[in-house]
């Protein structure tokens, strides 16, 4: 990454019914941010009553995933036991080290009623030596994340370090993710101890130095310095970023890996079904892409 900011507009992809997410990373000039290696705006879409989200069970290794909600509900549930309905506000955060299967779908009763649904997905993958780790999941509510208050600017500390708060969400790396809220003409310093940074902006519009970032774009940067953010408009912004990834990353499908040949056996291991059965959930899963 340069040290001036790259915007970034991502790609479209729709997924039927009419919701669409856009892909902010990887891109070719920002393939990570600090360890955040994917990152994927949903929506904002509206379900009709008896419509929903319905992603089939299907594995991950190497990373952790987060979702992180402005509207909607989804149901969790992992090959690790775990079940999880996530709201606005709260924190599903699935670690997947040597192998997680899980599902999300829409629960019951916002099926029944309908729902909109808008919120972010981003994969953090994990150290080198950490990569392995048994796969575990996290559940923390929205009143067990730190607030923080500056002038014209709420934010809302999800995972990492920032503006001396730590989040109680496990990570194993130096970084930040935040939810943010800023006034019009409000200016927002970045936090001083991560050298590699981005924003999303979910609505509104930010200036970052000379350049304008419009909603549904993000913009990064790396470097020891960095101009702060100023809202034009009253803005949601989602921060993100931490220190340098130990080394460059593989991403096939739904793996993560420093090493090819971890990412080889993660596909026999899926085409096997040996990541276990997600409970409650076991009657269908997603086949292995053939490219």
């Amino acid at each position: 990454m340069d040290q001036n900011p790259l915007l970034i507009e991502g790609r479209l992809h729709d997924l039927g019914d009419g919701f669409t997410v856009r892909r902010l990373l990887p891109v070719l000039q920002a393939r990570h941010v600090g360890p955040f290696v994917f990152f994927d705006l949903m929506g904002p879409a509206d379900f009709a009553p008896g419509k929903g989200m319905d992603v089939r069970p299907h594995p991950h290794i190497g990373l952790a995933t987060v979702t992180w909600l402005f509207d909607g509900a989804i149901r969790h549930r992992d090959s690790v036991g775990s079940l999880a309905d996530i709201r606005p506000g709260e924190v599903n955060w699935m670690t997947a080290g040597r192998g997680i299967a899980h599902s999300e779908r829409t629960p019951p009763e916002q099926r029944r009623d309908g729902q909109r649904m808008h919120g972010v997905q981003v994969w953090v993958a994990l150290p080198q030596h950490d990569e392995e780790v048994e796969p575990e999941f996290h559940h923390h509510g929205a009143d067990a994340l730190p607030r923080i208050c500056r002038p014209g600017a709420e934010l809302v500390l999800i995972a990492g370090t920032a503006y001396g708060e730590r989040s109680p969400v496990k990570v194993f790396a130096p970084m930040f993710f935040i939810e943010a809220t800023l006034e019009a003409g409000a200016e927002l310093a970045w936090p001083e101890e991560h050298i590699e940074r981005g924003v999303c902006v979910i609505d509104g519009e930010v200036s970052w130095g000379e350049l304008t970032v419009p909603a549904a774009h993000t913009a990064v940067q790396s470097g020891d310095t960095a101009a702060p953010l100023k809202a034009a408009v009253r803005s949601r912004v989602m921060l993100f970023g931490g220190a340098p990834l130990d080394g460059e990353r593989h991403l096939w499908w739904n793996f993560v890996s420093s090493r090819k040949e971890r990412i080889e056996q993660a596909k026999l291991e899926w085409q096997e079904q040996r990541y276990g059965k997600v409970a409650g959930d076991e009657l269908e899963f997603i086949p292995l892409p053939t490219r």
